[in-house]
């Protein structure tokens, strides 16, 4: 029995640190589920906040875009604004320059126009606006519009500049000197040539 006592004392020592050892590690393992439940929502609380965050920095930066534009624009505005003046001085001086030999250009403008057979206005021995409208409607078996009137005269005179404007301001003295008169189809004013009898008793000009 003597024999026997210390290997019973070695075990139970042994067990006892077993024992102890197991309770370390079961303490243990609650710790660290304790501590991995603690972060688990620590991290899910950074997420959530990271979520936040995203947003409103989207938010600010949909604002603070235009803003920035607009500063963009003043910075090129103030920018562009010094050469602006320099390049009024330097207008104003090649204006100066075309002054000067304005005679010059406009006698070479007009001169190139003559050569090229361009618009022109009425010149010396031309007949007149008025001559050309009742000598065009004279020959026309239907009334015609001031724009129709214009296109013929446009075609058949092309070195004149012929505007609609200056037709039928042409066709209304006409009309008030009783040499046209003037009908009404819908919306369209027609201009025709009074009879020859009408004609015959209006006083010549």
């Amino acid at each position: 029995m003597s024999e026997n006592t210390p290997t019973s004392g070695i075990s139970a020592d042994y067990a006892q640190r077993i024992t102890d050892d197991l309770a370390a590690n079961r303490s243990e393992q609650d710790r660290a589920r304790t501590e991995l439940t603690r972060l688990q929502d620590e991290l899910i609380q950074l997420e959530e906040g990271e979520q936040i965050l995203v947003k409103m920095q989207e938010v600010v930066g949909r604002t603070g875009k235009p803003a920035a534009g607009k500063g963009k624009g003043k910075g090129r505005k103030a920018a562009v604004s010094v050469p602006a003046a320099r390049s009024a001085k330097g207008r104003t001086a090649s204006r100066k320059g075309v002054d000067g030999a304005k005679p010059r250009t406009r006698a070479g403008q007009k001169a190139q126009n003559s050569a090229d057979g361009t618009a022109a206005p009425k010149g010396a021995g031309e007949p007149t606006w008025r001559t050309l409208v009742t000598g065009f409607l004279a020959d026309q078996r239907e009334p015609k519009s001031a724009a129709e009137v214009t296109a013929a005269l446009t075609e058949a005179h092309p070195q004149r500049a012929t505007q609609v404007a200056v037709v039928r301001n042409t066709l209304e003295q006409g009309v008030a000197h009783g040499l046209l008169e003037r009908s009404k189809q819908g919306r369209s004013v027609y201009y025709s040539p009074v009879s020859a009898a009408v004609a015959a008793g209006t006083p010549a000009e």
